[in-house]
């Protein structure tokens, strides 16, 4: 037994409703994670054939968008998208828009090589379609808000250099999860009574 279609979703029972909206998200999802470890095929996963991206710097054709970010992005030392407040409205079983609020990060070097933390704030306003059972981007708008810069200045503790980098991982292709990195033997380099650190 199928739920009434919800309000604002023509024709879309409840149970579809939320499975649509969360295939929806994860397009998005897939879109951040491949930008940010420059992994081509995921980033393109997030379009739809003949997809549109106006990106402010370029508007065009979503896969010549791709190509041309990646490449711009592997002067970067690391990038970061984060998504905060995701909208997605079903205009019907096949069709949704949706707005997104991103929070991006770039980690660069300035002209005389010292690190630099760029900070952008936006949105994306997005149309989706769903093509042979696969949701997908068919036109984006990046709407810019607000950025800022300001020097990296040094880490938190000594103990982040202990961490796994992001570094290691980045432009490699690698699968999501643990099996991203090699293993490594057990180690215990906090003392006693030594705070834990934020992560």
């Amino acid at each position: 037994m199928t739920g009434a279609a919800a309000p604002g979703s023509p024709g879309v029972d409840a149970l579809s409703r939320l499975v649509a909206l969360e295939e929806i998200r994860e397009v998005v999802l897939r879109y951040c994670r491949g930008l940010d470890r420059l992994d081509a095929d995921l980033l393109r996963s997030a379009y739809l054939p003949g997809a549109q991206d106006d990106h402010g710097v370029f508007v065009g054709d979503a896969a010549e968008f791709c190509r041309r970010v990646l490449e711009s992005h592997r002067r970067y030392d690391a990038t970061m998208h984060c998504v905060l407040n995701h909208l997605v409205e079903l205009d019907g079983p096949d069709d949704a828009r949706g707005e997104a609020y991103v929070l991006a990060h770039v980690l660069r070097r300035d002209d005389e090589g010292a690190p630099v933390h760029d900070a952008w704030w936006g949105r994306y306003a997005d149309r989706y379609e769903r093509r042979d059972g696969r949701w997908g981007i068919a036109h984006r708008i990046t709407v810019h808000e607000w950025t800022r810069r300001e020097p990296l200045g040094a880490p938190m503790r000594d103990d982040t250099g202990l961490f796994r980098q992001g570094a290691e991982d980045r432009g490699t292709g690698a699968v999501l999860g643990p099996g991203a990195f090699p293993p490594r033997p057990a180690a215990t380099t906090v003392g006693p009574g030594a705070p834990a650190s934020a992560s």
